[in-house]
């Protein structure tokens, strides 16, 4: 009795029905005199081949008795019998049926409840043909069973058929036994039918004989797929298919002939014969040692199928995949992939990195939503919810915290994956760290308004000071007229100096700033540079250094970036007296520097004080401009094929610096 895994005694499945003429059906089965003997090597022949043709781990000959089924042959299990009320064989010889077949077991209210189904061997798939013998009485089945789902083609359920006719024909002279010729007669027809099976199989089959491997039978699906022809039958392996010397795959073959042990093979490459050229094909294949009844093992029955497209399709999946996560990783873009139901997540590196997180570190669907920010959490609730109620693309910017405390803003996409009821089982998300770009967006958006207000601020005083002008237009000269025509010069010298930043800018976005290169020696161009600030003589401008370097560059574009670095020593250090100006030759390149030893620059803020917008505060102090001097004067060096940076300590001062090509 089998029993279930608490020990208790299993509840009996639903009753197999019991033909009318059960009586004489038992009566025709007893007199085969076959129950509870020995296994014998025709009937595990047969089981064997049905093995390898529908591709099953089991595969019985069961004959139905009064209370049991008991196995003739049972590849695949150990067991010789079971009770009847558990069989599935008993219900195949009930159906007018030629074949019984169970796509899935647990589905089937016969045998949802099967012991043998929710218990050992777990079956899922059955497939059955009754062994009718000439009188008409079924008297067990030839069956196939698997432990997953699976499906015979029509060419397997022919083959079974075919088989189970064998089973019959084998009970059949087994119970003439005594009629010598006539067995023997019906014998060689079997080994015909046996050897015909094998030729319309719907798998390639080859069998080979001897530690030679002499081929001895060779179907027609094997010749067509190794690209020879029947006149290999007779020779040895190596002789009729000489590419195979040196080849794995006669390894394979040499240790199921010298082991006895069944060998499978799944993706094997192997070289075949197709267009007259050798080429590499890959099959699934199993090796099976065929034994006398001695046990000795004689000969290797070989059945295979060829799946190079499938290998093929495979391998272009492969490669589609490793192109996608190229393109994801050259984009810095993260992806994921989320359970809806557990909240499990798979993830890539730069996902992980985008949240802060080491790439051996494990996230889930609850550390992702607890990392972002708490005003944004019921909002991504929404929007993931909505997606997948309208079976729409999920997208949302938010922002996250890092394990260090740091905020970060994530920009994400993602999309739905249903099963075939159209369940939502998976979300697959895409993100990307748009930190940089929301901190652009905000200095673009902090330029706009500087920029109105620094426009603004010298037309206004333009305005009055022409207003003011055209009041005392018709009075005499005097001191107030030439007061307020200085001022206007002074306006319109700020609105100038104003909008050609912003014209260099727009040059330099569209590639349109020219160079106008010539040789000319450094020293003389910082020595003759920013008289406007020698002549208020607040600071001093000392020049040190290499008074005869020559560089090739053009004159007034280097004028411009060391006027900008004298103006920003002067408005941003203006107790500092010296500005030292210094000229130094570093390789190929002359090295040009502005120092000043103002309140110097928080270290936080140097990386960025060369960016398009970017103005540091000083300590509140308020300061004109357009935060645009800097991202030009870097434009300029980098045209030239220079670097610029800067070296700067809080309370130490400022050193900006450059480099050019000395030809």
């Amino acid at each position: 009795m089998i029993e279930n895994p608490a020990g208790t005694a299993a509840v009996p499945p639903s009753v197999p029905p019991r033909l009318p003429n059960e009586a004489e059906r038992i009566a025709a089965l007893h007199s085969y005199h076959i129950l509870d003997t020995a296994e014998e090597k025709d009937f595990d022949d047969l089981t064997e081949l049905a093995s390898i043709i529908c591709q099953t781990p089991i595969a019985l000959i069961s004959l139905v008795d009064k209370d049991r089924q008991w196995f003739k042959s049972h590849k695949g299990t150990t067991e010789t019998q079971t009770p009847r009320e558990y069989s599935f064989c008993a219900h195949t010889i009930t159906s007018a049926e030629p074949i019984m077949i169970v796509d899935d077991a647990h589905k089937d209210e016969r045998f949802a409840d099967n012991p043998l189904v929710t218990g050992h061997p777990h079956i899922v798939f059955y497939a059955g043909v009754p062994l009718v013998n000439s009188d008409g009485f079924a008297l067990g089945t030839l069956c196939v069973i698997d432990t997953r789902a699976h499906e015979l083609s029509r060419q397997q359920i022919s083959g079974l058929i075919v088989l189970a006719q064998q089973v019959i024909d084998k009970l059949e002279l087994r119970r003439k036994v005594l009629q010598l010729e006539e067995s023997n007669q019906k014998l060689y027809e079997s080994e015909n039918r046996f050897r015909n099976l094998v030729s319309q199989a719907p798998v390639a089959i080859a069998i080979y004989n001897g530690p030679d491997m002499v081929v001895d039978q060779v179907n027609e699906r094997m010749l067509n797929l190794i690209g020879r022809t029947a006149d290999i039958v007779g020779k040895p392996l190596l002789a009729s298919r000489p590419e195979m010397i040196g080849h794995p795959y006669m390894d394979i073959l040499k240790e199921v002939y010298t082991t006895g042990s069944e060998h499978q093979g799944f993706g094997i490459k192997a070289p075949v014969m197709r267009g007259g050229m050798i080429n590499e094909a890959y099959f699934n294949a199993t090796y099976k040692p065929v034994k006398n009844d001695a046990g000795e093992v004689m000969g290797i029955m070989l059945a295979a199928t060829e799946v190079t497209e499938q290998v093929e399709t495979a391998r272009q999946l492969a490669e589609a995949k490793q192109r996608l996560e190229i393109a994801l990783e050259a984009g810095a873009l993260g992806s994921a992939e989320i359970a809806l139901k557990t909240g499990h997540m798979i993830s890539s590196d730069q996902f992980k990195k985008i949240y802060g997180s080491s790439k051996d570190a494990e996230l889930n669907y609850r550390d992702v939503l607890n990392a972002t920010l708490p005003e944004y959490r019921e909002q991504i609730k929404l929007l993931i919810a909505e997606a997948i109620a309208n079976k729409a693309i999920y997208s949302a910017e938010y922002q996250i915290g890092w394990p260090d405390n740091s905020i970060h803003w994530v920009s994400a996409h993602g999309k739905t994956r249903y099963n075939e009821q159209g369940q939502a089982t998976h979300m697959v998300v895409v993100i990307s760290d748009i930190t940089e770009t929301k901190h652009y967006e905000q200095r673009k958006d902090d330029f706009l308004s500087i920029a109105s207000h620094e426009l603004k601020t010298p037309i206004t005083s333009l305005k009055a000071s022409l207003q003011l002008l055209d009041l005392i237009k018709n009075k005499p000269y005097s001191p107030m007229h030439v007061k307020l025509i200085e001022q206007s010069n002074r306006s319109m010298k700020k609105m100038s100096t104003l909008i050609d930043d912003l014209l260099n800018v727009n040059r330099m976005t569209e590639g349109q700033l020219h160079l106008d290169k010539r040789t000319f020696v450094i020293a003389d161009l910082l020595k003759s540079c920013c008289s406007h600030v020698r002549m208020a003589g607040k600071h001093e401008l000392v020049f040190e250094g290499d008074a005869q370097l020559q560089v090739n560059a053009d004159e007034h574009r280097i004028d411009q970036v060391v006027v900008n670095f004298v103006n920003n020593a002067v408005k941003y250090a203006p107790d500092s007296r010296d500005i030292i100006l210094k000229v130094e030759k570093d390789g190929n390149f002359a090295r040009i520097s502005v120092q000043d030893s103002g309140p110097g620059i928080p270290r936080e803020k140097v990386p960025f004080l060369f960016d398009r917008y970017y103005r540091v505060d000083h300590s509140g102090a308020q300061y004109t401009g357009l935060g645009l001097g800097l991202y030009i004067c870097a434009e300029i060096v980098k045209r030239h094929g220079g670097d610029i940076g800067v070296e700067s300590e809080p309370g130490k001062g400022s050193t900006f610096w450059f480099t050019l090509p000395l030809n």
